[in-house]
């Protein structure tokens, strides 16, 4: 991870933090930062799997901004680790509300990059009377297109990287990729889905920044969330329908929204950003010349600092 850039706000901790159980057998990690009668923010993590950060923290002004945060089903500090099962995104649509509910919010900002991004424009269009806006980053609209760019596009860039993820598949079982990966995560035994989620997880974390970072030391957590949680997501295409995103864009059309999505991004290519923005008259649109994937590269925490204080001013982006 590259240092943190100074247009973060400064490191804070929780006011209040907790697990909540949601049913299926999954319990949620969940924390409270920033304002507690500011202006509501929901910030949602990537992956999907990822989790959380505590520089997620540091986008918003805490003296404005009431910030909550959550690990969603099976990542980071949420239970059980890389549970895939009872893990969909209309249940992680219910997770939101349900802590809606239990922080007594009318409606908030949504933040959200990259998987966080699709599970944002989900959540407002299924719930967009409780949205004020949206702070979207790296852009995945979870089209099959996408899915294809991130297993096999790939290789044009990063061809050393591919021939390291294809490495553990059997050559008569590349031509699915997916279905090899997610036949064995999906595994219960971990000799089978161990190996499969590290080579998964450092496939993609190896190419989020523009320029090359310093590699961090390996994280059994970050690679079972993110491994098995994004193949289960990819093999069912979000749970979404083909182009859902895009085509139910009129129920939240009329609420402001600011995209900053990296020129360079290899994970999340601008083409969805650009068709995203050109589909939603009233959005906003930063393309950050030098920036990849990663929300903390320079330019892209700047601009994601920006919009939350310009919404911060006016209540819109423009």
């Amino acid at each position: 991870m590259p240092a943190s850039p100074t247009s973060l706000f400064p490191p804070i901790l929780p006011n209040r933090q907790g697990m909540l159980e949601v049913g299926g057998g999954h319990t949620i990690y969940w924390e409270e930062v920033g304002n507690p009668d500011g202006v509501p923010v929901i910030f949602l993590h990537g992956g999907p799997g990822a989790g959380l950060s505590p520089q997620h923290r540091r986008f918003f002004d805490p003296r404005y901004y009431r910030i909550i945060l959550f690990d969603q089903r099976g990542a980071g500090k949420s239970t059980p680790l890389g549970e895939w099962r009872n893990n969909t995104t209309a249940l992680l649509i219910e997770d939101i509300e349900t802590l809606r509910v239990k922080f007594d919010v009318a409606r908030w900002l949504v933040f959200g990059g990259s998987w966080g991004s699709t599970l944002a424009l989900a959540y407002g269009q299924a719930h967009p009377e409780r949205c004020l806006g949206f702070v979207l980053r790296g852009i995945f609209l979870c089209t099959a297109s996408e899915i294809e760019w991130f297993l096999y596009g790939i290789e044009a860039f990063y061809p050393e990287l591919y021939d390291d993820f294809i490495a553990p598949i059997p050559p008569h079982e590349r031509g699915d990729l997916l279905k090899a990966y997610t036949s064995r995560m999906l595994s219960d035994d971990p000799a089978r889905y161990w190996p499969a989620a590290r080579a998964w997880s450092r496939f993609e974390g190896r190419r989020v920044f523009l320029l090359p970072q310093a590699e961090e030391a390996a994280s059994d957590t970050l690679d079972l969330g993110v491994g098995r949680l994004e193949s289960h997501y990819m093999a069912n295409l979000g749970f979404l329908r083909e182009g859902q995103l895009l085509s139910e864009l009129p129920r939240i059309a009329h609420l402001p929204a600011m995209i900053v999505q990296g020129r360079y991004d290899v994970i999340c290519p601008p083409v969805s950003a650009y068709r995203l923005h050109q589909a939603w008259p009233g959005s906003q649109l930063r393309m950050i010349v030098d920036g990849g994937h990663g929300a903390l590269e320079t330019g892209i925490a700047a601009a994601l600092v920006d919009a939350t204080e310009r919404f911060k001013r006016k209540g819109r982006f423009d």
